[in-house]
């Protein structure tokens, strides 16, 4: 099969999933933008939850393992110790620096405990029922951090990093019990339908905020899948069908790829790359990293985003590696073979992916390979994280790219079979190329389209709406509309 032959089922095979949804609402407008565009942002790791790998200080009085929230709530001076800690790990410096850097957003990872004063009952039965008081002073805190994102011209992703009893058995799911529990206990899926509910009734209509993430890294087991149709239709009783709901791939993105690809509503797939933890990777350099970046991974992320319609992100990503592997080379090797790596990995991701979000912003101590504030001092964090915008396209250059497009588009599908209705790719293109410039020169700028199918399928109603159902012919208009966001941004943009 071609490459536009798979464009043609792609598309199409979108349709009949858009018919198990309500369409979209209303038209897009520029006040979306921060939701559609392609996301490069930083994840705000252990502000709300801790992690001591980051910040062992918070842990001082935790009981033992000291590996999670819940360790910190049990020790003296809990609430104290947490409230200085929220209200100065991100300064109004950082939130300068963030904006500054290149970065459009931030990923803010909370529990559900974290919700103990405004939704009281997601404690009800669960491990943190008896320390309310300690996290009552959180969600304030939480609201601030949003506002104060925005007024930085940063969009937030709100991620519930820890559900009632864990949704996988690290620390950072909120215990230290060892045990993913979310699924064993009916207590449990109540209070995340709860924490999940409130959050979305709440940020939903909030326009800086770019997501909600159900959970942080699920265990893959039998009953996810059944949980995240179950939640999604939840959610959306609450919020429209384009408010962005992201959802984690279990580290397994080819099984959920395809099943986020197939619903109709705003729903994102989140993978993570790391490269510093199995077997494998620690026998191999940053150079032989980047190398199967660029040659085996780019296929994997290239297919996994072509099933999900272009709707996979990467939420958590780094520049850590094992250097075990270097002996007594001198940390300017190690932070070479690191620079490498992460070029790799930008280079991929801003390929196949709608957005990526580096973790962590800092740590207490050096890591160059995990916090961007490290990494971007080593060089290893390149200084620059996007194309910049040269100014608008020379007059006549987009009549130039349509016309070519067109015509090539034409001349394919002639002697191909032919097409339903070769005539409305023109005005797919037009759109794109519009809507394109329109996300470039917006407020805050420049924005560059990342989740374009999901535009397009907004555009495409507004379409229909006034020129006619477009029926097997919706994929041609998609696929000039595709082409017409990719030449516009061709014609200007420039690294």
């Amino acid at each position: 099969m071609g490459l536009l032959d798979k464009i043609k089922d792609k598309v199409s095979s979108s349709s009949s999933g858009q018919a198990h949804f309500a369409p979209p609402s209303a038209p897009p407008s520029s006040a979306d933008i921060p939701r559609y565009r392609k996301q490069r942002g930083v994840n705000l790791g252990a502000w709300f939850v801790q992690e001591p790998f980051f910040n062992s200080d918070v842990f001082r009085n935790a009981e033992q393992p000291k590996g999670s929230d819940l360790d910190i709530a049990k020790g003296k001076d809990a609430k104290a110790i947490l409230e200085r800690h929220w209200d100065s790990w991100i300064t109004d410096e950082d939130w300068k620096w963030i904006k500054e850097r290149g970065f459009n957003s931030v990923r803010i990872p909370i529990g559900y405990y974290h919700l103990a004063a405004p939704c009281p009952e997601v404690l009800n039965h669960t491990d943190f029922e008896p320390y309310r008081d300690v996290f009552s002073g959180a969600w304030p805190r939480i609201e601030k951090a949003i506002q104060t994102a925005a007024s930085h011209g940063l969009g937030v992703l709100v991620d519930l990093h820890g559900a009632a009893g864990g949704q996988n058995t690290q620390g950072h799911s909120g215990t230290s019990a060892g045990q993913a529990k979310l699924w064993s206990k009916d207590a449990h899926l109540k209070s995340t339908s709860a924490a999940l509910r409130f959050l979305a009734s709440h940020l939903h209509s909030n326009l800086s905020v770019v997501g909600l993430q159900l959970i942080n890294e699920p265990e893959d087991n039998r009953a996810l899948e059944g949980w995240y149709k179950s939640i999604l239709s939840e959610l959306r009783s609450i919020v429209p069908a384009e408010f962005p709901l992201y959802v984690g791939d279990a580290w397994n993105a080819d099984k959920f790829a395809s099943w986020v690809g197939s619903r109709g509503d705003f729903v994102v797939l989140d993978t993570h790359v790391y490269r510093a933890f199995t077997d494998g990777d620690k026998r191999m350099t940053g150079e032989q990293h980047a190398h199967k970046l660029r040659t085996q991974d780019t296929n994997d992320f290239g297919r996994q985003s072509e099933a999900a319609k272009g709707s996979l992100v990467v939420c958590e990503w780094s520049g850590a590696l094992d250097h075990g592997i270097y002996g007594n080379a001198p940390d300017t090797e190690k932070d070479r073979q690191s620079r490498m790596f992460v070029a790799a990995e930008l280079e991929v991701f801003e390929k196949h992916m709608a957005g990526w979000w580096w973790w962590t912003y800092k740590s207490v101590n050096w890591m160059a390979g995990w916090s961007a504030r490290n990494a971007s001092q080593a060089e290893i964090l390149p200084a620059k994280l996007s194309r910049s915008y040269k100014g608008p396209p020379p007059q006549g250059k987009k009549d130039q790219a349509l016309n070519q497009a067109h015509e090539s588009h034409k001349s394919y599908w002639a002697s191909h079979g032919g097409s339903p209705n070769p005539a409305v790719f023109a005005p797919g293109f037009s759109k794109g190329w519009d809507d394109a410039l329109m996300f470039l020169t917006a407020p805050g700028g420049p924005h560059e389209m990342g989740f374009i199918h999901q535009w397009a399928s907004r555009r495409m109603v507004e379409y229909e709406a006034g020129q006619g159902q477009l029926g097997k012919a919706a994929w041609e208009w998609e696929h000039g509309f595709a082409q017409g966001v990719k030449e516009c941004g061709d014609a200007c943009l420039a690294w």
